[in-house]
């Protein structure tokens, strides 16, 4: 079961909430979801594009849609925001009218809202975008998991496992290699644990990568 259902859906009403909030009527309910789709990654595609210029790296924790029927809320959780935060409104500014282009919202607000994540290594999602970097930058995969890893441990967690798939280091067969320290249980429901899953593209072709942290 635990490999099997997505941690964070098995947990929604205990540890877990919803990362979308918004009502709508049966009709209009894919068009939300499309439109939720569109508003990440659009904010994704905008902090690529932009961290070519700035050496700087710029992680994305959660991405939080609240939505009335005057306003789209979209709060941006992120570890390091250099880019959009110091002295640069013109750059929310541009991420907000590329957004409006995008979504065509002629009768409602959007607001952007940009919150630094305290302890960033506490975050799956940013430590999938370290494990990234490492492994476009040629560092061994075993390295890149072991140097994650003692991250998040030093930020405080309980535990915390970490899982590569696919043709690793650009071998002929494609295979699973996976490390845990700590505790990870994920048959518990009342068990607080962060999941991400994130697409690695190497020269090689893709690789699967899966962070849990308790």
């Amino acid at each position: 079961m635990g490999q099997k259902i997505n941690p964070l859906g098995f947990r929604l009403g205990t540890t877990q909430s919803h990362d979308s909030i918004w009502f709508a009527q049966p009709t209009n309910y894919s068009e939300n979801i499309q439109e939720d789709k569109k508003i990440r990654d659009c904010i994704k595609n905008y902090i690529q594009k932009n961290r070519k210029v700035s050496s700087d790296v710029e992680e994305i924790g959660e991405i939080k849609i609240q939505k009335r029927i005057d306003l789209i809320q979209v709060i941006i959780y992120m570890g390091f925001p250099k880019l959009l935060i110091e002295g640069k409104p013109k750059k929310i500014e541009e991420l907000q009218i590329n957004m409006q282009k995008k979504l065509n919202c002629v009768n409602r607000k959007l607001n952007i809202t940009i919150v630094k994540v305290a302890n960033a290594y506490k975050d799956p999602n940013i430590i999938a975008e370290f494990i990234t970097g490492q492994l476009k930058n040629r560092v061994s995969f075993r390295k890149a998991m072991k140097k994650a890893i003692e991250l998040t441990e030093q930020a405080g967690t309980k535990g915390v496992q970490v899982q590569i798939a696919g043709r690793i280091d650009g071998k002929e067969i494609a295979r699973v290699e996976w490390i845990r320290e700590g505790r990870v249980p994920l048959q518990t429901i009342q068990a607080k644990i962060d999941y991400c899953c994130y697409k690695v593209r190497t020269i090689y072709g893709v690789l699967g990568l899966k962070v849990w942290i308790f």
